[in-house]
């Protein structure tokens, strides 16, 4: 198990802890146009660490705050994950593993302005990798306020996994965030969460049915909070912004018009600012505006970039809420 070269700074930075199974080196580049069954010269390339969590953490950090990121790394490509964080300044320890990183594509069409983006599977997880993580989560000290666990399960890792993460965060008294899709997302809403960020897609597939307008987007998310598998849910809108529903009512926090450089890295930028917004004590809905700014922030990026703060901050004095009820954060 590796660590970063300053400790202290994971003992005494885990308020808010962020949990990434499948970590990866995100690479991405540009060409003129995108051609089948022909060699294609694309233009400079840039790496950098990528994976649901970790991008969390580092947008964290481009906010102003202070994260620690745990995930399983292994090989060079983990190797160098580490280096990107030591270098970003980024609280982190990683969990050796005998599989190597991920690698992530991003291409960009100059042509069109369309993105390509290629993720891979990522290695297979022994079980004594994945347990591990689970264990290096449950003895943290202090024990941290919250957990965000984002993100893909590579192979080998069960599906109920980020649902044992629940009983965990259950355990230390802390409250979780989980950004995921699929069964992995339907286990942890039967475990129980704090608050879930769906896309409209990933609502679709919880509740079973299609849903065509707001109104029914709303219903949808109050029936998951009625049975009481999260408290609070955050859908993504894109462009729109994000619907809020928890048990106190439901806005919708709409996301000023801006320029669309990039669409990468907008949810974790989206899930940064909402936990860090909670993190600070604000309410509920004002955290949730801000993770909306940062949202828009991050489209106004090139390739994989993040939220920057300055944007943020800028954007967050714009968003613009529409009440559906009364709304108390906590």
């Amino acid at each position: 198990m590796r660590k970063s070269e300053n400790e202290e700074r994971l003992d005494h930075m885990e308020h808010v802890i962020t949990l990434t199974m499948n970590p990866s080196i995100d690479i991405s580049s540009a060409v003129g146009q995108v051609v089948a069954d022909r060699k294609l010269r694309c233009g400079p390339s840039a790496r950098g660490p990528g994976g649901g969590g970790i991008n969390v953490s580092r947008a964290i950090g481009k906010l102003g705050g202070t994260s620690s990121a745990l995930y399983p790394a292994g090989g060079a490509l983990g190797e160098m994950l580490d280096g990107f964080m030591e270098r970003e300044g980024i609280a982190y320890r990683s969990i050796f593993t005998e599989g190597s990183t991920r690698e992530n594509i991003t291409i960009l069409e100059e042509s069109t302005g369309r993105q390509f983006r290629f993720g891979m599977t990522g290695p297979t997880l022994k079980e004594e990798e994945w347990r591990q993580c689970l264990k290096v989560l449950s003895y943290l000290s202090p024990k941290p306020g919250y957990i965000v666990a984002s993100g893909s399960l590579p192979p080998g890792v069960p599906e109920d996994f980020y649902a044992r993460v629940a009983d965990v965060a259950s355990q230390l008294g802390a409250r979780l965030i989980v950004d995921t899709s699929g069964e992995p997302l339907r286990f942890a809403l039967q475990a129980g969460v704090y608050l879930l960020k769906p896309n409209v897609r990933e609502m679709k597939d919880l509740v079973g049915h299609e849903i065509g307008n707001e109104f029914e987007l709303e219903d949808s998310a109050r029936e998951l909070i009625g049975k009481g598998g999260t408290e609070t849910i955050v859908v993504s809108l894109g462009a729109e912004g994000a619907l809020l529903v928890s048990g106190d009512g439901c806005e919708h926090v709409r996301a000023p018009s801006v320029p669309v450089r990039s669409v990468v890295g907008a949810g974790d930028s989206m899930v940064a600012g909402i936990v860090l917004g909670l993190a600070r004590r604000k309410e509920l809905g004002e955290a949730v505006s801000f993770g909306v700014a940062a949202g828009a922030a991050a489209v106004m990026s090139p390739g994989t970039g993040l939220c920057c703060r300055g944007d943020t901050e800028r954007l967050f004095r714009q968003v613009v809420i529409n009440e559906h009820a009364s709304l108390k954060g906590e």
